[in-house]
């Protein structure tokens, strides 16, 4: 099969190499699928520059769509022909899905409706799950979301921009921060009522002032290192809820006077380590989304397998608006 790998860490350009890799053969309770799309993340090239290897080399991506191709011992054929998403598939594993298959147990395969096509089927893993369970958490932690005022951080990030629509439809009033006038269109077109440009204005502030000085009830978060200094600025509302899914740094300082005496609570999660139970009930949820068509999804740039390194290069640039994927 033709896939795309790497054996040493190191900048795309240098590492990444295309060619020929055996087929695998699926196991007792696994699902081989013929890759269509492979979604690019964040996190596959952060782990391609900087996460040791501990196998020969790494097919990259744990995100992807295709169809069920064979079906190993366990496992109903009546699978086969099935259209699926993928999760997790290069999570503490090399083989990922930036190949021609991939052999994964046969849970990580979630059918896809026939009204989803595969290259938005390949930003379910981890832009979509991640989004689905913020909101379960938010409103697990603040109630029903109607009426309530949550602030999405990144909101026309891959994530940001499914995390607007769900909120929106849930009934609550989405302000986000956004970069640029391009990604605050992107984001008012799922759902976007009030764009904060983070670079140029005090976020704090700007929340104060679109709240009538309550500060949001929600902080739907993807970088923590930061958020955790709004929040004790009247970004948040006393009583108010973080769910945090990211931190672009490791190490946080937490005003934790701030914190304590406005009563202020953080819900961390990694979209790769859900329980069963909390896995289901997400995949579940996004099934539902799907099968009724009420997601938008947004696709800013396609790469040949070829073109893998410009594929990581582009999201590693952090410019385009909408998911990478590569067509396999």
């Amino acid at each position: 099969m033709k896939a795309a790998w790497y054996s040493q860490n190191g900048e795309a350009q240098d590492v990444m190499q295309v060619g020929d890799l055996p087929t695998p053969s699926p196991q007792a309770g696994e699902v081989l699928v013929r890759m269509a799309c492979s979604g690019v993340n964040p996190s596959d090239v952060k782990s391609r520059r900087a996460r040791p290897l501990t196998d020969p080399l790494v097919v990259p991506h744990s995100d992807g769509a295709g169809v069920i191709e064979a079906v190993g011992a366990g496992v109903s054929a009546s699978r086969v022909g099935q259209r699926v998403w993928v999760w997790n598939g290069q999570w503490q594993r090399a083989m990922g899905t930036c190949a021609q298959y991939i052999a994964l147990p046969e849970a990580q395969a979630v059918a896809l409706p026939e009204g989803t096509d595969f290259a938005a089927g390949a930003c379910m893993g981890i832009p979509g799950l991640t989004a689905v369970q913020s909101v379960i958490l938010a409103e697990r932690l603040a109630g029903d979301l109607r009426g309530q005022t949550v602030l999405v951080t990144g909101a026309s990030s891959a994530v940001g921009h499914y995390i607007t629509q769900m909120v929106t439809q849930a009934g609550g009033r989405v302000i986000g921060t956004v970069g640029s006038e391009a990604k605050a269109v992107h984001a008012r077109a799922a759902g976007l009522q009030e764009a904060i440009f983070y670079k140029t204005e005090s976020v704090p502030e700007r929340v104060k002032a679109l709240t009538q000085g309550h500060g949001a009830d929600v902080i739907v978060d993807m970088d923590f290192s930061t958020t955790a200094r709004w929040a004790a600025e009247g970004a948040l509302a006393s009583h108010g809820q973080v769910v945090c899914y990211g931190s672009n740094a490791l190490e946080v300082s937490l005003p934790f006077r701030s914190w304590l005496f406005r009563s202020m609570g953080v819900k961390f999660f990694l979209v790769y380590e859900l329980t069963p139970v909390e896995r289901q009930r997400a995949v579940n949820r996004l099934s539902q989304m799907l099968e009724r068509n009420q997601l938008q999804h947004s696709i800013g740039a396609r790469f040949t397998l070829d073109q893998i390194a410009q594929a990581h290069q582009t999201v590693e640039a952090g410019q385009t608006v909408g998911n990478v994927v590569v067509d396999l």
